[in-house]
């Protein structure tokens, strides 16, 4: 079974059961996560955390107290991976970053013992502009520059993506999403 950000063969999350080219598509879908750039990784992370909590809070409305946990773990999996990923002393915003990803991580914890819509809604309040400024960012780095390995996930600081360099996979353990 191939391992990705999204869980092993995305681990049921958003997989078309019954679908003879699921196979196929989650294979598609590992391969573009292997070989994407540190950048790309990082806004696909954000994409699958903002679906998560989404689904999550949708689940809560209604009562499905174990799709709505599923989605909440699965959120609070992708916010361990990038504060594990999170390199504190590469950048001065570092911390503050990192108090942010906490104060989210403890947001979907009681969200999902207390069984309350409102504070998924808060974590989504708080990450999504976050998952804009990285796609912003992202976007801003120059197409025809040379991707380098996840390990040496430094972007110059003149790209716009200064904070790149605070993210790196964890490619030489390989992340707890799988990645790497």
């Amino acid at each position: 079974m191939t391992s990705t950000p999204f869980g092993n063969s995305f681990g049921g999350y958003g997989s078309g059961a019954g679908n003879g080219s699921a196979a196929q598509r989650n294979q598609y879908l590992a391969d573009s996560v292997l070989s994407a750039p540190p950048a790309r990784l990082l806004t696909m992370l954000y994409d699958r955390l903002l679906l998560d909590l989404g689904r999550a809070e949708t689940a809560q409305q209604a009562a499905n107290w174990q799709v709505a946990s599923e989605n909440l773990l699965h959120g609070q999996a992708i916010i361990a991976e990038l504060i594990s990923s999170l390199k504190t002393d590469a950048w001065d915003g570092a911390d503050g970053l990192l108090g942010l990803y906490n104060y989210a991580f403890t947001a979907l914890v009681n969200a999902n013992i207390q069984r309350d819509a409102a504070l998924t809604r808060e974590a989504i309040e708080l990450l999504e502009p976050l998952r804009q400024a990285w796609h912003d960012a992202a976007a801003a780095i120059p197409a025809a520059q040379p991707t380098p390995t996840p390990a040496a996930a430094a972007v110059p600081a003149s790209s716009g993506f200064a904070a790149a360099g605070a993210w790196a996979s964890q490619a030489a353990t390989g992340g707890s999403l799988g990645f790497g």
